[in-house]
């Protein structure tokens, strides 16, 4: 690694690891807004009986699910971090299964939470459209999602993300010729924009129908990095098993 300056690399792992923590987190550190007065008021017009108890809005997906694409950050990070602290010679032992291992998990996962978005938002597109009866339970469950309190965790996220880049640099420049790694920065960083302009390009009842599109998105996205990682740990896997066949028997 040459001049690896390991301070700065151990702190890039803090920050991709907060990153996923706050992602992951996510469904917990935002609530939904209240929907029951615009509920109910649409259905004392329509002579309908709501039940206000079941009235709650969800805060969606699509800030989770970028967390399928930061944990090849926060892998990609922990093997640097890896080859601080092992042999060349162990690590490349175990480099290539451990990530073949990781890979096929990343996209099990994926796969999974790409068919429950495809799913719901299939619900939602269908309830919104079914006027006036589908559209009162689609406001019920998500018509008002909390913009706010997801553009201040997306602000927290990109700010993290942005952290990492820079710490990335400062504990080693010839990080910037990793291009896999470069790209894996500006996907990360992308998406977490993109989200964002989701989030604000429509009113606030049908948020949520482009906050699971972006779930959606984000899950093939991760599914592209997990075939990546998939190819890419087979010819260190062969490579380890050439050197070991190589080794003299004991």
């Amino acid at each position: 690694m040459g001049e690896l300056r390991k301070p700065f690399l151990l702190l890039a792992l803090l920050a991709v690891t907060l990153v996923v923590l706050v992602e992951v987190g996510s469904s917990l550190l935002t609530g939904g807004g209240d929907a029951t007065g615009a509920l109910r008021a649409g259905a004392i017009d329509l002579g309908v009986d709501v039940d206000a108890a079941a009235i709650s809005e969800p805060s969606g997906r699509g800030t989770s699910y970028l967390a399928l694409i930061d944990a090849v950050a926060l892998w990609t990070t922990g093997l640097f971090c890896l080859s601080v602290v092992l042999p060349d010679r162990i690590q490349g032992r175990i480099q290539g299964v451990a990530t073949l291992i990781f890979s096929i998990l990343l996209i099990l996962a994926s796969l999974v939470l790409l068919i429950i978005a495809v799913v719901e938002l299939t619900i939602m597109v269908s309830l919104f459209l079914a006027v006036p009866f589908g559209t009162l339970a689609y406001l019920a469950l998500w018509g008002f999602f909390p913009v706010g309190e997801a553009s201040l965790l997306l602000g927290l996220v990109l700010l993290l993300k942005l952290v990492w880049v820079v710490l990335l640099l400062l504990a080693q420049p010839r990080f910037l010729q990793n291009k896999g790694l470069v790209l894996l920065a500006l996907t990360t960083l992308l998406c977490t924009v993109v989200l964002e302009f989701l989030h604000r390009l429509v009113p606030v009842i049908v948020v949520s129908i482009l906050d699971d599109l972006g779930a959606l998105v984000f899950a093939i996205v991760a599914i592209i990095w997990g075939l990546v990682l998939l190819i890419g740990s087979i010819p260190a896997i062969v490579k380890a098993v050439r050197v070991t066949a190589a080794l003299p028997a004991r």
